[in-house]
């Protein structure tokens, strides 16, 4: 017998959940409402953690999804330091971390991803760092302080951030990455020339076809060493080499997984428990706009994703047909944004002047539009939208 009865439960405490809270209420519903999340902070922006927010330009209520004042006078519960252990898919009951255990008529799974690991010898020493909450920011900003030199390694967006941020900082930051430039397996040749060109001109050592071996150190990190035999000289390095969907608690629910490592979800986000969705990191769906199964991580797909599945637990039942939207920035010196993503393509057209940092690249597979990139604010997002839905 559960300990007591909320109409939604949301679980995971980031922009997914935090967004489907909102849009429960946008929408007139009036039930009970429990969001469920284990980090000390309520829901935030993840963006900041590796660019205003780790150079100290804010502190974490400036990430903070809703204000401190939101939560109560919309009727909405949160626990923070919160897990939920088990979820009973057919009982509807939710056993939480502090041994409560919670009914719910409708729930939304939204546990995120956790960091990839780099498994190379000496990466349990000492200043070896990994990004993805704003603890680490806070970790990572004033572990280097005292570091001269520091080594990202990953030619992600969050080694990318991380490099301008740290650069911007003051630190001496080298990039070591097994693509040839920043950016480039999402973005292309083209592109990721140029964030290497803006990257570079800032200072940003950028090391590309290499790939970690080893760290070494006593008992904290002194050098990388590559696979090619190079030696960088590091006193702190921060490793952005992808994400991993947190399914620990869908697996052991006995949620379908999919082929992408995602919780499977059906094209208006419902898992194969009914009354049950997921948003996030870790949804793989079944998208109309891509016409295959996807699983996609980035902030305002997330967002989006949550919006939708809130939706659908109010009956609306609406395939999420929203083109997904990314957006980054390397301090003040370069902005993107994008929407696709091209998970392949044959063409690129470029708009604009690569040289002059204001350029656009269409990407193309078969004819048809897949995606597109916007640099310094060229190209048309909506135009894209129409022609990737198309």
């Amino acid at each position: 017998m559960a300990d007591r009865t909320v109409d939604i439960l949301l679980v995971g405490g980031g922009i997914a959940s935090a967004t489907a809270a909102n849009t429960l209420r946008e929408q007139g519903f009036e039930g009970s409402v429990l969001l469920v999340g284990r980090e000390p902070h309520p829901p935030y922006h993840r963006p900041p953690a590796s660019k205003e927010y780790l150079r100290g330009e804010h502190g974490p209520e400036g990430a903070h999804v809703h204000g401190a004042d939101w939560w109560e006078p919309h009727g909405v519960e949160l626990l923070t330091r919160t897990s939920v252990l088990e979820l009973d898919t057919a009982a509807r009951t939710a056993k939480l971390s502090t041994k409560e255990e919670v009914g719910f008529d409708r729930a939304l799974v939204a546990t995120g991803a956790m960091v990839r690991r780099l498994a190379v010898d000496g990466a349990q020493l000492d200043g070896v760092h990994y990004l993805r909450a704003l603890g680490n920011a806070d970790t990572i900003r004033e572990d280097v302080q005292g570091a001269e030199r520091v080594v990202c390694v990953g030619g992600s967006y969050i080694a990318s951030e991380v490099a301008a941020s740290l650069t911007e900082l003051g630190r001496s930051v080298t990039m070591v990455m097994l693509e040839d430039h920043p950016l480039e397996r999402g973005f292309g040749t083209t592109a990721g020339r140029f964030f290497r060109r803006v990257l570079e001109e800032h200072g940003v050592e950028v090391i590309g076809g290499d790939e970690v071996a080893r760290f070494e150190g006593d008992e904290r990190v002194e050098r990388v060493v590559t696979q090619s035999g190079r030696e960088l000289a590091a006193q702190a390095v921060i490793c952005g080499v992808g994400a991993i969907p947190d399914v620990m608690l869908a697996r052991k629910s006995g949620l379908a997984l999919g082929e992408l490592g995602g919780v499977l979800c059906d094209s208006r986000l419902l898992t194969s428990a009914d009354g049950i969705y997921a948003a996030g990191d870790m949804c793989e769906y079944d998208s109309v706009v891509h016409g295959r199964v996807v699983r996609i991580e980035h902030e305002e797909v997330a967002a989006a994703q949550g919006a939708t599945a809130a939706r659908n637990m109010l009956g609306a039942d609406a395939a999420h047909d929203e083109v997904p939207y990314f957006f980054s920035d390397l301090s003040d010196w370069a902005s993107l944004e994008y929407v696709g993503p091209a998970l392949s393509w044959d063409d690129e057209q470029v708009e604009g002047s690569v040289e002059d940092g204001a350029f656009a690249v269409w990407y193309r597979e078969g004819g048809s539009v897949r995606a597109m990139l916007s640099v310094g604010g060229a190209g048309d997002l909506d135009r894209a939208r129409e022609l990737i839905r198309g």
